[in-house]
């Protein structure tokens, strides 16, 4: 896309009066995102890219932020379409938005937000995997449009190539034309009067479409000359060098322009452009030079625009490839080593826990032994670049500065010593060169480098306006006129660095009239016009300024090198780059963006200098020469988006410079800027101290384009880089990869480089849990390597770790003793903490609790004296394992503290992992070692802080779900409300997650919240999304267990009990049949046989506890089975089946334990019994077996102590003696023994009358 799309038919003729609805309308385009590796669609990325944007389609606060980076606002994000909705409101921001597209940053943006880090570090190296853009030009054109008319006047292209300001009144374009009376230069760049003319006539089939944006931009802030003075100027863009001829005769007067004839050849110096008024010109007839007037003559050959640039721009590109701090290879080899460098390598590693799958094992013994037995060896890169400052440095520019070329022979001190040394003379004669030499850019760049370059000795810059004085009077006497010209400038630009602007007008106007024309220095020309110019603004005389600026653009634009000597030749630039744009000359519009850009960078005014970086990165662009590929121009702009707080967009300019071939040095000064940029990022995690993932491209980058021998030896540091990044995201097969490579091309590094490779190699294969494999490689290093003590050491640590991976305890121990040892002898605490955690922790896998807790104490108070904790990893860890080995036990409250212990430690080191660890244990000790719901709420609320800061969405819903739960086990109506809140919470992450199984369950946990609150509409409503959620899953256990868990809210609820009915019995009970769960059936038939009981439908239980009854005796769980037999005689028994009823209570009590093993079961004996006296004896009428059922009762309410009880049985016995079976003798007993039983209960005395409590027992049964 070029500088932004064309609007095509954007604006209509003056004579249509309406603009159509839907195009009006308009106000929002649409950006589709498209995954592709190798430039082919990747279904697998799209779907990894979907997810996210699902993520953060309610969450959109990081996208928002950065498309409000890239100047839109965001509306939408679409996952299931890919699409992201962003609108603008001022035409500027769809300018800048349309620029970035141009420019190609706006899909690296969105890599940076929408990518996990791991994403950088899984794809190959031959792959190139990245999001592509796709955006409705059409759309993006019509917005663009509606806002220009919005915002009032605007500039269009006519047909006829003129450009005029137009508006829109009433749906009517008019065109402004400016008063004619104001036709000068206007200094002040205000707003001129204008006058609209409604339907201006214009020639048949005329057409107005809007300027680009940018010079939309440029024409309504640069006001500073009158559109008129262009409006008959046709397109004028030819460009050409070499020789011309004259088509007309001009004489002259002016010293500065030269006179010709019809038919002269002039040679022309510089360029010759179209656009512009002038080009300086040598007539060869005469062979003067001057000013020519352009429309006078007719190149011989007209070369293509982009071939006359070439050549000053490259000549000058230099400029934008300095940098303030020039990166070098030094620098390089210091990065890297800060990249790659490994904790491993130097301190001791506590047991590894973490099991991740295992990688093919490979035999790397014989490799590792002739990888330690080189001994070719070199200096270390570092010590290597170090030695040698020459070769630091590979891409320093092409030529030194003509600043330092010529001026450091001559230098004037001024003094009265010194001047009878003839010093004067010496400056005169300098001065006094009627061509430029390099000593004398110093006097004419920006930064008056002659103030300390040319002169010294003097203590006030009034000393060296009074010495140059006398130079000027001495230059006069001895008719030096190239001397007093210089001197006369000179004078002129000291009077204006001390503000004194008519002096200096006087000074820089002598100096022209003394040059009287002369072009032999015409950089010297070309300051004096600039700085006469300066003043003149500064004075506000227009007229002068008017007379002189388009020669002053002629020598700027024009010439192939250029020394800038003031500011204000921004004006003098403007108004070439206004001329181009009229004339739609892209030489000229180019060249005097990159003359802009230039100045206003060597003044530090980089937010003045960024739009005209960006239009000249996007002319650049356009180029087909590749001399017009400069990376110079995203590098530049990538550091002044930095400055700018806009990290998105500085990592999206180095994206695109790595595009083009590049250095090692550039490839390196890539990652640097990068790792600076990239903690500003939105999706960086915060609290990870590791490098960005970013840089892993750029360390390719490097790796492809090393060609010296040193960026050969640094190779090895940037593969050990990657395997570090590799590792820190824990990516192991890919590490392994990186390290393997830099084992084959670590030959010429030192031997300590090279034991620390192996150790490394070492560490990566304990981490992939190959023990033996890591075993072999560190016991070849022990072998063929001298190591100092602290390596050592730390190979004993690891060996001892994977030692006891392999269940050698004794060896483990031994080596752990050995290691302990060595860190005591070199006094490093760490490492002594380390050991005797390492050896605490083999104690607590020996159960040798005792020596465990010594261990473990004390290494805790190693680690205490460390003067600072720059990594308290391990620390926290052991504060961790301490914590868990105390809460184990019986001193749990000591638990506790270490734990909060290692969480502060987390805190003061900022680790975001370690701090989770800490409170997840923290949140499981208060909900279940030491219950407190409160502490329980606060930890999990900060956890739910860390997850967000994490961007870790399943924890998020995970952590919001918990804390539902405890705020609804706090049983307050406002409790429940917070647990309503909570939920919501969660069941959106599960929805955007796709978690169909958490986001039923969440959509039922509401519908539960919304029961117990009694808001009885809502509750149906959220089960049933429950179940359509579950249902559409295809999963039947899902929607067995969801219609289990709704009929559970019923079940165990005060309310509409009766509703559970038809989700156990309809629903769930169907699918558990279907699914042969035979558990969950059994269970689900108990639910159902204890509701209907409860609800006294007995009929209806009865074919459901038949079931149960059948499924308890296939599983061969008495339990459930004596639970069947004994519900099914209650319901018999309700349904007046009393023989069943006595045949299911005998069954449910020949299944209870002989001889009784608790007193529950007595009672269960007693109440049974009880029971079946009643039935046999109310029901049954058979007072013999009742009596035998009632003596078994008495026996066990005598066992039990239950004196109630047994005044009931003595009661029914004795009424039997006495009037059924006519036993006097025990009807006398049992009475005598009631009375006693109602007398110590103090107890109405009961009557022996048999038709007081002859009663059916329907309502007695024992439950």
């Amino acid at each position: 896309m070029a500088d932004f799309v064309y609007i095509n038919d954007c604006l209509k003729s003056s004579k249509e009066k309406c603009i159509e609805q839907n195009e009006a309308s308009i106000s929002d385009v649409c950006i589709h995102l498209l995954m592709v590796r190798n430039g082919e669609p990747d279904p697998y990325l799209q779907r990894e890219l979907r997810n996210r944007l699902r993520l953060l389609e309610n969450d959109n606060k990081e996208v928002a932020s950065v498309f409000s980076e890239l100047s839109a606002r965001l509306l939408s994000i679409d996952s299931d379409k890919d699409l992201i909705t962003v609108t603008f409101k001022t035409s500027e921001e769809i300018w800048k938005f349309s620029t970035y597209y141009s420019l190609g940053f706006i899909n690296h943006c969105l890599e940076n937000t929408f990518l996990d880090q791991t994403f950088w570090l899984s794809a190959p190296e031959d792959d190139d995997p990245e999001i592509q853009v796709y955006i409705n030009e059409d759309t993006l054109n019509l917005i663009y449009k509606n806002l220009l008319m919005e915002e009032g006047t605007f500039f269009v292209s006519c047909s006829d190539n003129q450009i005029r300001q137009a508006a829109v009144v009433d749906n009517v374009l008019h065109f402004i034309h400016s008063d004619s009376a104001n036709n000068g230069f206007n200094t002040e760049w205000s707003q001129t009067k204008n006058s609209m003319v409604e339907n201006q006539p214009l020639s048949t089939n005329t057409t107005a479409d809007p300027l680009c944006p940018f010079h939309q931009w440029f024409l309504k802030i640069n006001e500073f000359s009158e559109l008129s003075n262009f409006r008959h100027s046709q397109q004028k863009n030819k460009v050409a060098l070499g020789l011309c001829e004259a088509v007309v005769t001009s004489e002259s007067d002016v010293p500065d322009e030269i006179s010709h004839q019809t038919g002269d050849v002039i040679e022309i110096v510089g360029t010759f452009i179209e656009c512009l008024m002038w080009f300086v010109g040598r007539n060869m007839t005469t062979g003067k030079t001057g000013f020519v007037r352009t429309n006078n003559v007719k190149p011989h050959s007209t070369k293509k625009w982009h071939e006359s640039l070439s050549s000053p721009v490259r000549n000058e590109e230099n400029v934008f490839n300095r940098s303030e701090n020039k990166f070098t290879l030094k620098k390089s080899n210091d990065l890297l080593l800060k990249i790659s460098n490994a904790d491993v390598c130097n301190l001791y590693r506590l047991e590894v826990t973490n099991s991740i799958p295992n990688a093919e094992a490979d035999n790397l013994k014989q490799k590792m032994e002739s990888f330690l037995q080189n001994h070719n060896e070199k200096h270390s890169p570092a010590i290597e670049v170090a030695d040698d400052p020459e070769k630091m440095n590979n891409s320093t520019p092409e030529q030194d500065d003509a600043t330092h070329k010529g001026s450091h022979s001559l230098n004037i001190c001024i003094s009265e010593e010194q001047e009878k040394n003839g010093y004067m003379q010496t400056l005169l004669s300098f001065l006094n060169s009627e061509i430029y030499l390099p000593g004398f850019r110093c006097l004419y760049d920006t930064s008056h480098t002659f103030l300390h370059v040319l002169f010294c000795g003097y203590k006030e810059e009034e000393e060296l306006v009074k010495y140059l004085s006398v130079a000027r009077e001495a230059a006069k006497k001895l008719n030096m006129t190239a001397a007093l010209t210089r001197i006369c400038f000179l004078l002129g630009r000291l009077c204006s660095k001390l503000q004194k602007f008519s002096q200096a007008r006087v000074y820089y106007e002598e100096a022209m009239g003394v040059l009287n024309g002369g072009f032999q220095d015409i950089f010297l020309t070309s300051a004096i016009y600039s700085n006469l110019i300066s003043i003149y603004l500064k004075q506000k005389h227009k007229e002068k300024c008017s007379c002189m600026i388009d020669k002053a653009c002629c020598l700027l634009i024009g010439l192939q090198s250029y020394v800038s000597s003031t500011e204000a030749e921004s004006v003098i630039i403007k108004h070439a780059l206004k001329t181009s744009i009229v004339n739609q000359d892209v030489f000229t519009e180019t060249r005097s963006c990159y003359l802009l850009v230039q100045l206003y960078v060597s003044y530090r005014k980089y937010d003045e200098a960024l739009p005209f970086i960006e239009r000249l990165q996007i002319l650049s662009n356009n180029m087909d020469s590749k001399q017009w590929s400069l990376p110079g121009y995203h590098l530049l702009l990538a550091d002044i988006y930095s400055h700018k707080c806009l990290p998105h967009l500085a990592l999206s300019c180095v994206k695109v410079s790595s595009h083009r071939s590049c250095c090692f040095i550039d490839s390196m000064r890539r990652v640097d800027f990068v790792i600076k940029n990239a903690s500003n990022l939105c999706g960086i995690k915060k609290g990870r101290k590791s490098f960005p993932t970013q840089i892993a491209y750029y360390l390719r980058k490097a790796l492809t384009s090393s060609d010296t021998e040193q960026e050969h030896m640094l190779c090895t540091s940037i593969y050990l880089s990657l395997y570090q990044l590799c590792i820190s995201h824990k990516e192991y097969k890919k590490a392994k990869t990186y390290i393997l490579k830099a084992v084959d091309t670590g030959i010429f590094i030192n031997r300590k480089c090279r034991g620390d490779i192996v150790i490394s190699l070492a560490w990566l294969y304990m981490l992939n849990r190959e023990h033996m494999t890591a075993l072999d490689i560190l016991n070849t290093v022990m072998k063929l390597h001298s190591f100092s003590r602290v390596q050592t050491g730390i190979i004993y640590n690891l060996s001892a770790i994977a030692l006891k991976q392999t269940d050698r305890i004794k060896e483990a121990a031994q080596h752990y003793f050995r290691a302990f040892q060595l860190s005591k002898e070199t006094a490093i605490l760490q490492n002594q903490a380390v050991a005797l955690a390492n050896i605490g922790t083999l104690c607590l896998h020996l159960r040798a609790s005792n020596l465990a807790e010594h261990f473990l104490v004390k290494a805790v108070s190693v680690y205490s004296r460390l003067p600072t904790l720059d990594d308290g990893v391990d620390f926290v860890h052991l504060l961790l394992t301490l914590g868990y080995y105390y809460t184990s036990g019986i001193q749990k409250e000591k638990g506790r503290i270490y734990y909060e212990w290692a969480f502060l430690v987390a805190m003061q080191i900022n680790q975001l992992e370690c701090q989770l660890q800490a409170v997840q244990l923290l949140c499981h000790f208060y909900k279940s070692i030491l219950i407190n719901e409160a502490q329980c709420i606060i930890y999990n609320k900060y956890q739910l802080s860390l997850a967000r800061k994490m961007s870790d969405k399943n924890l998020e819903g995970q952590v919001l779900e918990a804390m539902s739960h405890l705020y609804l086990s706090l049983g307050t109506e406002r409790a429940c409300r917070s647990a309503l809140e909570y939920t919501k919470r969660s069941l959106g992450i599960f929805i955007d997650l796709q978690r169909k199984e958490k986001e039923a369950y969440a959509w039922l946990w509401a519908g539960k919240i919304y029961y117990i609150l009694g808001q009885n509409e809502l509750v149906d409503l959220y089960i049933q999304v429950a179940q359509n959620v579950a249902l559409c899953t295809g999963e039947p256990d899902l929607g067995m267990q969801l219609f289990e868990a709704a009929g559970d809210i019923f079940f165990n609820g005060a309310n509409d009990r009766d509703k559970a009915v038809s989700f156990y019995r309809d629903r769930a009970l169907p699918l558990a049949v279907k699914t042969v769960d035979v558990k969950a059936e059994l269970r689900l038939c108990n639910k159902l046989i204890e509701l209907l009981m409860s609800m006294n439908n007995y009929g209806d239980a009865l074919e459901p506890a038949k079931r149960a009854l059948e499924l308890s005796v296939s599983l061969g769980n008495l339990l459930n089975e004596r639970v069947s037999y004994h519900r099914l005689a209650r319901i018999y028994s309700h349904l007046g089946q009393w023989e069943l009823a006595e045949h299911f209570y005998l069954k449910a009590l020949s299944l209870c334990s002989s001889p009784m093993e608790l007193e529950e079961e007595a009672l269960y004996y007693m109440k049974v019994y009880f029971t079946l006296g009643d039935i046999i004896f109310y029901d049954l009428k058979d007072p013999f077996d009742a009596a035998g059922y009632y003596h078994l009762a008495l026996a066990a309410a005598m066992d039990l102590g239950n004196k109630k009880t047994q005044l009931k049985v003595s009661t029914r016995l004795a009424v039997i003696y006495h009037n059924f079976l006519a036993d006097r003798e025990k009807s006398l007993f049992f009475y005598q023994k009631a009375r006693t039983l109602a007398s110590e209960l103090n107890v109405r005395r009961t009557s022996l009358s048999p038709g007081q409590n002859y009663q059916t027992t329907t309502s007695t049964a024992v439950k």
